[in-house]
């Protein structure tokens, strides 16, 4: 039986992501990161049960899976490490030295490269070879990197700086940096709307302290759009906790037709049409809601 794993990276402590990865193919997994402890779990959705349990990783954050569902990449923010979870036995195998001060975490979609976001010194993406697990590369930036992410055609890796305010983009082939685009303020969560042909169209992207989110176009490099939340009446709003980040997740459906936003401050998750980007739901979620990752055929968020 084969199995995709969508990797959910909580908020505890620290400000996390969450991708969807297909590993195998007919059972789902959820692979949540605990930022606050030492340990990432394995959920089955159809139950929401723990099933599995990867120990003695501590203030692990991003993680990635690898297309062929035998490891886990997870990034390491105690030692600064990229630990290495085969997912047969649960055990880490390896830990691969960054850098620095890590964050999150991608892998490309033949899985042969892992892009691990360096958010200390100067920034970074650490380059990590999946065959000789080891760290062949690192890709100077314009301040820390915070979230990586390969674009739905491979052809791009995609990093966000907080303190740099820029969304740089990384030829995913001569892992070079292309271009960066600078921001109002940090960059935080990022999606990625596609073309017919599969390549990139648009770059989503939550910045911090705005409730609501920019359109990057792809083909310009330019800020085209800035959509805002709705407002909410002051006596619903939650001010406390938003480490800066009002805003928080975005993901869109496998269909590409809808673009899912959450917002901490307003306790939502809204649902905007692709690609007029209009607001056509919204829903009431759990306090302080900090990611928003999709089931492999987008239908449950």
């Amino acid at each position: 039986m084969k199995t995709i794993f969508s990797v959910v990276l909580p908020t505890v402590a620290l400000v996390a992501l969450a991708a969807t990865l297909p590993l195998q193919a007919a059972t789902v997994r959820i692979v949540q990161t605990n930022a606050a402890g030492d340990s990432v779990m394995l959920i089955d959705p159809a139950t929401n049960k723990v099933v599995g349990e990867i120990k003695d990783i501590e203030v692990n954050h991003g993680a990635a899976a690898a297309p062929d569902g035998s490891r886990l990449y997870i990034t390491n923010e105690a030692e600064s490490t990229l630990d290495v979870a085969d997912l047969k036995t649960l055990k880490v195998i390896k830990h691969i030295p960054l850098t620095n001060h890590p964050n999150n975490v991608a892998i490309s979609k033949d899985g042969k490269r892992v892009y691990a976001a360096i958010v200390a010194g100067a920034g970074a993406v650490d380059v990590i070879d999946t065959a000789t697990l080891t760290r062949v590369k690192s890709i100077r930036t314009e301040g820390g990197i915070h979230n990586t992410y390969v674009t739905p055609d491979g052809r791009f890796v995609v990093a966000g700086s907080i303190p740099g305010r820029k969304v740089t983009v990384i030829d995913q082939k001569t892992e070079e940096v292309l271009w960066t685009t600078p921001t109002r303020d940090g960059v935080r969560p990022m999606a990625f709307e596609t073309n017919p042909d599969g390549s990139t169209k648009r770059i989503f992207v939550q910045l911090s302290n705005f409730n609501g989110f920019i359109t990057i176009d792809f083909a310009t490099h330019q800020i085209a759009d800035e959509i805002k939340l709705p407002e909410l009446p002051a006596a619903e709003r939650v001010t406390e906790g938003l480490q800066g980040s009002p805003a928080h997740g975005l993901a869109v459906t496998a269909d590409g037709k809808t673009l899912c936003v959450l917002s901490k401050m307003n306790t939502r998750i809204y649902l905007y049409s692709l690609p007029d980007l209009k607001l056509v739901s919204e829903s009431k979620v759990g306090h302080h809601p900090d990611w928003v990752t999709l089931t492999p055929d987008g239908k449950r968020a």
